[in-house]
Order: structure tokens, then sequence, then C-alpha cells
């Protein structure tokens, strides 16, 4: 954890929005996403992986009341926290490694813009399943955006692990039914092109085995 948390916070650090590759000045298709469930305003959503992203400044702007945005990196969040000003106060936020963070409510909407696409090993990627299983609850909504098979391969310098329609939902089959995928070909600041995939699941029930 450690590791990880010293390159992002080196990268937040070291480099202003428009010198990251996955910035996005209106994250369209995750804001498409999430208002095709027609949440409640109450409903409770979770921004994984958040950092500097615009995302929850739209939520803000939409009017949802329990956002919470987490990141690894201490740095990027105090920057967001920073940009929304006055709004800031109407977010939780959480510095935390999502695979290690002790979760102690469940979600309505888990959103991830390329997460778990730096899980390469099995290991990081089973421990982010019982992650968002404990997380989110039945019923309740998991968004994930990664880089597609056709995206890159690397990302700020780390391994990544692409994904097609099949593959991210077998990876989530525990647990999670498909509900949609959409290709998103993202535009970096530095005009190249990369190709995301984005899959919206739903959190099936739990299944209580009965004793007898």
């Amino acid at each position: 954890m450690e590791q990880n948390k010293h390159h992002w916070e080196n990268i937040y650090h070291t480099k202003n929005p428009e010198e990251r590759s996955w910035t996005q000045a209106i994250p369209k298709t995750s804001i498409k996403l999430i208002q095709s469930f027609h949440l409640s305003k109450e409903a409770r959503i979770i921004d994984v992986g958040g950092g500097e992203s615009n995302l929850v400044d739209c939520l803000v702007d939409e009017g949802f009341q329990n956002i919470t945005v987490l990141d690894i990196s201490e740095s990027a969040l105090n920057k967001t926290g920073k940009r929304l000003g006055a709004k800031a106060d109407k977010v939780n936020w959480i510095t935390g490694d999502v695979n290690r963070y002790p979760f102690t409510e469940q979600f309505d909407l888990w959103h991830d813009r390329a997460v778990f696409h730096f899980m390469t090993t099995k290991e990081a990627r089973a421990a982010y399943r019982e992650q968002v299983k404990k997380a989110v609850r039945p019923g309740g909504i998991l968004i994930i955006g990664s880089f597609s098979e056709n995206g890159p391969e690397k990302c700020s310098g780390l391994a990544v692990q692409r994904y097609n329609e099949f593959s991210l939902a077998r990876e989530l089959s525990d647990g999670f039914e498909l509900i949609q995928c959409l290709i998103e070909n993202h535009i970096t600041p530095f005009h190249t092109s990369q190709e995301f995939i984005f899959c919206s699941f739903k959190r099936t029930e739990r299944h209580v085995v009965s004793q007898h």
C-alpha cells in the first residue's frame, strides 16, 4: 500500500490535471450511466479513485446529498476539496486504499473509473471483489470503467489489466449481474486517444442458507 500511495502522491504533486492522461473536463459517460438509474437525491454514492476527477462536482450540482469520494492520495482529495470550495462540506472524503479500507456502510452506487484495471494480480482482484460485495447493498449498482482490450497497456508508468465485456463480466460474476457495457473513446489533454470500456452491474441479493 505504501508504495502505491507514494506513487500516486508523487503524480498529484508533480503533474497538473492537463498533464495527466485521465483528466476529463466533463465525465460524460459516467454521468450518463449514473443518470440512467434514476437514483433519488438521497442515494448513497461512492466514487472510488475519485482523485481530482470532476465527477464529484457534477454530482453535487445535480443535488445528490450523500456523496463519498475515496482515493489513496490525500493530496488529490485536498485539491478537489479546495476546488469545490464551500460545496466540499457536502462530500465525505476518505483517504485510503480501496482494497483495505474498512467500509462501515453500504452504498446504492459504486463508481470506479480506472482503479480496477490497476489490479493486475488475482489476489488484488479478489480483494477488490470482496470489498464491493461488502460495500454495495443488495440491489445496488456497480459501475466500472477500465481500459478496453484496445486500450493502453500502461498508465502513469504502471501496468494495467485490459478488458472486454465478457472478461470484465466474468471477473465480477460472483455477486453481480451485468446490465450493460459502453465503449468510450477518451481524448486525453494531449490529444491522444484511449479506449475505455464502462460496464454497469446490479448487486444480486444475498441468499441465506438455512440451518437444519
